[in-house]
């Protein structure tokens, strides 16, 4: 086996698999994993090049910092360039991005300023425009821009294009990408038009994205709110050659977090949201055809980085994405339903320290105490507090010994009016009937109770 010098060394060459558990009517559907590059996602790829023409072309100086504005996969592969080489990179990320993959990046010791992802471009805080200010407030820095840099498709027309054509060989009649930078599809796109010009580029867009409406029609339309990260666009990038595309497809939220789910069911394929998105579009695209036809798409990166949100029932619930039984009362406002398993909860003779770690893993400031499946307490972060301060060792008190005992049990079919009164005291509504006990609502369940009704 080969040993490398470098982990930039494992950059490129990625398997190939052909999808054998989908209804791909006539065709044959391929999946390339960008995922397993080593930063996890085809963005490796554009990181390396565009530092390199940076160098070569004098834009990055020793000591330098590099700036980019992203949503999160293109840092990754900065960050891991820029350690090798030595540069400081600072990274500015829209709020709506995965916990997981801010964590990632943080780890690689870069800095983060997290902007507001409810803004749009000329607003100070949307994020391209708050790294071309950084640019300038920063000495000897250089905001790479991936979204008008030209060795972004460049990338893919020299290096995932060939390999692609080769591990198909050199039949392929379909391309089906997203668009983000738009680097992936430009360089692909142009590639395919010289060495395989049979080949349709069919474009995945999340609903809400500007980008399908704007090649159908010519008109440009307002673009509004997804949850699918790393691709979808509220403009058109400067690099992104919108004419390559053969057809697009617009792809709603839930469809690509259902698919991105099949995907691991049944391919064992663990992809980012991204890759429902795209893979949604293959299928539909397959589907549709009359004749057999080769089609490739791809995990753009690992589903590693999304386990707090589009592998997370509970997420996905309070995003309205997730479909429950609904029974017209209470029960529906109820984030975590105690019959799911999702509920974390402790017993009475559980230690403090037990349930301090709890609250801590899930995230939590309370939880209910259950005795056989009957709520008896409640216990929270304060009561903790109160049992062990001063004596540390008091975290080998039993639960029963600090947990309130005088619960408010809301009956399943009491108004909303009744939990907001309890809202009001400072506490949280138990909702049970009789020895059954169906689950917590909090603010925030309400919250995301009344949100989703807008949705």
């Amino acid at each position: 086996m080969t040993i490398h010098n470098s982990v930039l060394e494992l950059i490129g060459n990625t398997p190939m698999v052909k999808l054998s558990k989908f209804d791909t009517g006539l065709c044959d559907l391929f999946i390339k994993l960008e995922s397993q590059n080593p930063g996890g996602s085809i963005k490796d790829r554009i990181a390396v090049v565009m530092i390199d023409k940076a160098e070569q072309e004098g834009k990055i100086k020793p000591g330098g910092t590099i700036i980019e504005a992203t949503a999160g996969n293109t840092g990754l592969g900065l960050g891991l360039v820029a350690a090798q080489k030595g540069y400081k990179l600072i990274l500015v990320i829209p709020d709506k991005m995965s916990p997981d993959k801010i964590r990632h990046i943080r780890a690689m010791g870069v800095e983060v300023r997290l902007t507001r992802s409810d803004v749009q471009r000329g607003h100070p805080e949307y994020y391209q425009d708050y790294a071309a200010r950084l640019e300038k407030e920063i000495p000897n820095s250089y905001w790479i821009d991936q979204f008008s840099n030209p060795n972004n498709p460049l990338t893919h027309e020299i290096s995932t294009g060939p390999e692609i054509l080769e591990q198909m060989d050199g039949k392929i009649d379909a391309m089906v990408v997203g668009v983000g930078s738009s680097g992936t599809l430009t360089g692909l796109g142009r590639f395919f038009k010289k060495a395989a010009p049979q080949c349709e580029m069919i474009l995945a867009d999340p609903q809400g994205s500007i980008l399908v409406e704007t090649i159908e029609t010519g008109v440009m339309p307002k673009a509004t709110s997804w949850l699918v990260e790393g691709i979808g666009e509220d403009f058109v990038p400067s690099i992104c050659d919108l004419s390559l595309i053969t057809k697009g497809y617009t792809i709603p939220d839930r469809e690509a977090f259902q698919i991105q789910r099949e995907l691991l069911e049944k391919e064992g394929i663990m992809a980012g949201s991204s890759t429902g998105t795209l893979l949604c579009a293959a299928l539909k695209y397959c589907r549709e055809q009359t004749t057999p036809k080769r089609v490739v798409t791809l995990a753009g990166d690992t589903g590693n980085k999304y386990l707090s949100k589009s592998f997370n029932d509970s997420w996905l619930a309070d995003q309205g994405l997730l479909t429950r039984e609904e029974f017209g009362d209470l029960r529906d406002i109820i984030a975590r339903p105690a019959d799911t398993g999702d509920l974390v909860t402790v017993t009475p003779a559980d230690n403090l320290i037990t349930t301090y770690k709890r609250m801590r893993m899930f995230d939590v400031s309370q939880l209910p105490v259950l005795d056989d499946a009957k709520v008896v307490g409640l216990i929270d972060e304060s009561d903790i507090l109160l049992g062990i301060y001063h004596d540390e060792l008091k975290f080998e008190k039993k639960v029963s010994e600090v947990m309130v005992t005088e619960l408010e049990i809301v009956d399943p079919s009491a108004s909303i009016d009744s939990i907001l009164h309890l809202f009001k005291k400072d506490k949280v509504a138990i909702v049970a009937d009789g020895d059954t006990f169906y689950g917590l609502i909090t603010r925030i369940d309400l919250i995301n109770h009344l949100r989703k009704a807008t949705l």
